[in-house]
């Protein structure tokens, strides 16, 4: 898939249906990581729920010619992120970075991180954070690539897995 001009815009009402499918494509590939079938529905339950989140502050989208090729979650802190106000991160938090499989390679992700990067600098954050496990090592190799830093301060388990913080310093 050749990719023209991608384009960063905020997730309408129309389009919901089609990122709730892009989020399940993308994460598709991780099902064989999870302990149990149990664990890995619950896990698409809720990123096909997460579009509909009400503490999300922006779910951002890269489109090239119509097509919706990626997304993400901006938001605010992390009691709003993760429903975890003991992590303490009160600036904003990415989540659910996904490229469709088809057009990865090919910018989308950095298109939609430098656009998460302007809008917290936009709210005059002094960081951007984000979490991810070890099963995300394509992901971990771009978010060291950008400049995010481990935060080991910010972490925590999710059933038996080690979420990791990264931090962006703005």
């Amino acid at each position: 898939m050749a990719i023209n001009q991608i384009m960063i815009d905020e997730l309408i009402e129309e389009e919901k249906e089609t990122v709730r499918q892009l989020l399940v494509e993308s994460y598709q590939q991780y099902e064989h990581e999870y302990q149990s079938a149990q664990v890995w529905e619950e896990y698409l339950t809720n990123i096909k729920a997460s579009v509909e989140n009400p503490e999300v502050e922006k779910i951002l989208i890269a489109k090239s010619e119509d097509q919706i090729l990626g997304t993400l979650q901006i938001f605010l802190s992390s009691d709003k992120a993760y429903q975890r106000p003991e992590l303490q991160i009160s600036s904003p938090v990415i989540r659910l970075l996904a490229v469709h499989p088809k057009a990865r390679g090919q910018g989308i992700a950095q298109a939609l991180i430098n656009a998460s990067l302007q809008f917290a600098k936009s709210q005059g954050a002094k960081h951007l954070y984000l979490h991810t496990g070890d099963k995300m090592q394509k992901a971990i190799r771009l978010y060291e690539w950008f400049g995010f830093k481990r935060d080991h301060s910010k972490e925590f388990y999710n059933h038996d897995i080690l979420v990791k913080c990264y931090r962006y310093d703005l």
